[in-house]
């Protein structure tokens, strides 16, 4: 998932609503043009959409300060009781994974992830005041991530098949950008359905439409 698609009415549109759904800086990606935007007849029939592909660059791991977060990470749990075994490596998109293991992790989980992803904000803050760098952070526990990812893939699958039966577009509640992409990427191949996301974070929600 190192390589993104993404369209809009214009390059520039697209290559912004990429930037907004990674969380990134241009100067963090590689922008390949896949499709010129086109009006078609009379600017209604046969428009196309301008599509970019955003490919995040990687950063050396050495210049990834992962041990000072490491032990940002376990003064946090500390500070909520807990005492946890933590692992970390990277992944294909050059992101850090850091893995919590422990007993009773429901309180760093949240509903629905929600506390993880507020621990994980904290450390990428944090990475980012030591580097300037496309640096990114996925914090885990106990392969929470890696269940909600199934369910999301799973969920986006019938929603696409939703809306193929009904021809009307399904809007998804708010989720974070990096749920945000798996849905993106489950679909952006899909032969029928297209997705985009629009609103403002916290908000923000991804669309499946039909294309």
């Amino acid at each position: 998932m190192s390589k993104h698609v993404f369209t809009g009415k214009t390059i520039e549109e697209a290559v912004r609503s990429g930037l907004l759904e990674l969380g990134l800086l241009e100067h963090h990606v590689n922008v390949t043009v896949l499709e010129q935007s086109s009006k078609g007849l009379l600017g209604l029939f046969g428009a196309k959409l301008a599509k970019v592909e955003l490919e995040i660059r990687k950063i050396p791991t050495s210049k990834i300060p992962i041990l000072e977060t490491k032990q940002f990470l376990v003064s946090i749990l500390s500070a909520m009781g807990l005492v946890a075994d933590i692992e970390y490596h990277t992944n294909e998109e050059g992101m850090i994974i850091f893995e919590i293991f422990g007993d009773d992790l429901g309180v760093v989980i949240g509903r629905r992830g929600q506390t993880l992803d507020a621990l994980q904000l904290l450390l990428n803050v944090f990475i980012h005041k030591s580097s300037k760098d496309p640096i990114r952070i996925i914090l885990d526990a106990e392969k929470f991530r890696e269940r909600r990812r199934k369910t999301l893939e799973d969920l986006s699958l019938r929603l696409a098949n939703q809306v193929i039966r009904s021809r009307k577009e399904v809007i998804l509640e708010p989720m974070p950008p990096h749920e945000r992409r798996i849905i993106h990427y489950q679909l952006q191949n899909h032969p029928k359905v297209t997705t985009h996301s629009k609103g403002e974070e916290p908000n923000r929600r991804v669309v499946i439409s039909l294309k």
